[in-house]
């Protein structure tokens, strides 16, 4: 595999597969970004943007340490032991611990947005402290990361593209990631639907993990349907709201 040619200037080929790849690193991204905005929405609103620059730099950073071990990578899909006709991996095995952690925590977040404890006492009661939030979204950031790098493995020969592909689509995720982490805290249902969206992809992962395979664009396609649904609720409320302002 080659790291850097400067045959590149000249050839569509790597500029297709680079800007492909960014675009899919981006759409992969959009997990991990879901889950920053919800974890780091607990802290005080000072810490937040830090809490989010650092877990995406540890998620940059992982992808990029990932992409440089390829050869220890392809090691995570031999079978470790097997389990009634079943071969597990150690890939199986992060998959499906990853998607029980993603399932335990947006269970928690779900009953304390509907117990509403953990909102009226404030995150700092709660003990959700800087350290304790940079370290959760370390744990999952492992997960995702598996997804993504094994994506750009797939679809780009030269590593140095994969390399630029992972740093554009973060820079991406950083611009992104204050805006959505604001909608996602300001708008309750949309919070809700973002952790249900987790949800999901716990179980996607636990499926994957077991090698029930499930095209991602399913999951896609939910999400995307259930904001369409979320965007046309949100226009009919501002539309009674300007009506009952102009009675």
């Amino acid at each position: 595999m080659e790291f850097f040619t400067f045959d590149w200037i000249s050839n569509p080929a790597i500029w297709l597969s680079l800007v492909t790849l960014a675009g899919l690193e981006i759409v992969l991204g959009i997990d991990n970004l879901v889950f920053i905005a919800i974890l780091t929405n607990r802290l005080p609103e000072a810490q937040r943007p830090l809490a989010r620059k650092v877990g995406l730099g540890m998620a940059l950073g992982t992808r990029l340490m990932l992409l440089a071990a390829l050869a220890w990578l392809a090691t995570l899909t031999q079978p470790v032991f097997t389990v009634v006709d079943l071969a597990i991996s150690w890939r199986d095995i992060i998959l499906i611990a990853g998607g029980l952690f993603l399932l335990v925590k947006a269970t928690h977040e779900i009953h304390n947005e509907v117990e509403g404890e953990a909102e009226d006492k404030g995150p700092k009661v709660r003990g959700a402290t800087f350290g304790m939030i940079v370290t959760q979204i370390a744990v999952i950031d492992i997960i995702f990361s598996l997804d993504s790098v094994i994506t750009a493995v797939g679809m780009a020969d030269q590593l140095w593209v994969m390399v630029l592909a992972v740093v554009i689509a973060m820079i991406v995720m950083l611009i992104a990631s204050t805006p959505l982490a604001e909608f996602v805290s300001a708008h309750p249902t949309v919070k809700m639907l973002a952790l249900s969206f987790l949800i999901m992809i716990g179980v996607f992962l636990i499926a994957d993990g077991l090698h029930f395979h499930i095209p991602k664009g399913y999951l896609y396609f939910s999400l995307a349907f259930s904001i369409g649904v979320e965007a046309m609720n949100y226009w009919v409320r501002a539309r009674r709201k300007r009506k009952r302002a102009a009675a």
